[in-house]
């Protein structure tokens, strides 16, 4: 997928119960949980673990998914809780 695949793919999900949480790494050392198409972090944490908990938390609240980053922002691994 393309970068621009890619930014219309969250484009269309923005604002709507489709958005997925993501675990990602955060201004210096930290982590934080986004919503897809919300540039604001839902939350940030002094931990990887501790975000992707949060992340997972939301998405299966959500009925979506959440996607964990490694340090380089890299999808590290996926968990759905779609119906």
């Amino acid at each position: 997928m393309s970068k621009e695949e890619r930014n219309e793919y969250f484009k269309e999900r923005a604002g709507t119960d489709e958005a997925r949480f993501h675990a990602v790494p955060y201004d210096e050392g930290n982590w934080a949980v986004k919503k897809e198409g919300v540039d604001e972090p839902q939350c940030t944490t002094g931990s990887k673990s501790e975000a992707a908990e949060e992340a997972k938390r939301l998405a299966k609240e959500a009925g979506t998914m959440a996607y964990i980053h490694d340090e380089d922002g890299k999808i590290d691994s996926q968990h759905n809780y779609e119906d």
